[in-house]
């Protein structure tokens, strides 16, 4: 097996999203009130998107923390610019990656299916927005 294969076999899951992305024309915006429309109206996937949606908030929230606690620690200790950034990069890095590890476990991510949730949303607001043109 050539890295070609590894790699396409390891990221697999990008293929749901390839029908979205390489497109002719690219998928209108969406607000809010689209995503809450959506939620209203399907009865399976649309706790599944509302809930990953509320783990990025928690995703977000720990990357600002996580970036902004390391990077002050840093230049606190050291008054470099360049390590207080690589420290401020680091921080958000990790501070996104527990963040969504909390998310995860307190809002039972495992319970759902987001992928699933997150391409029919997409297939849904392909369908509305073709409607509307």
């Amino acid at each position: 097996m050539g890295f070609k294969e590894f790699c396409s076999e390891r990221l697999s899951f990008l293929d749901h999203y390839s029908k979205f992305i390489n497109r002719d024309k690219p998928l209108p915006s969406w607000s809010d009130a689209d995503v809450e429309a959506f939620i209203a109206t399907d009865p399976v996937h649309g706790p599944a998107l509302k809930t990953a949606r509320e783990a990025a908030k928690y995703a977000a929230s720990g990357t600002v923390i996580g970036a902004v606690s390391t990077a002050g620690f840093a230049w606190k200790y050291s008054r470099s610019l360049h390590g207080a950034g690589l420290a401020f990069l680091a921080g958000g890095v990790f501070g996104w990656t527990f963040g969504q590890e909390i998310a995860s476990h307190s809002l039972q991510l495992y319970r759902f299916d987001t992928l699933a949730a997150q391409t029919k949303f997409l297939e849904w607001w392909e369908d509305k927005s073709e409607r509307r043109s």
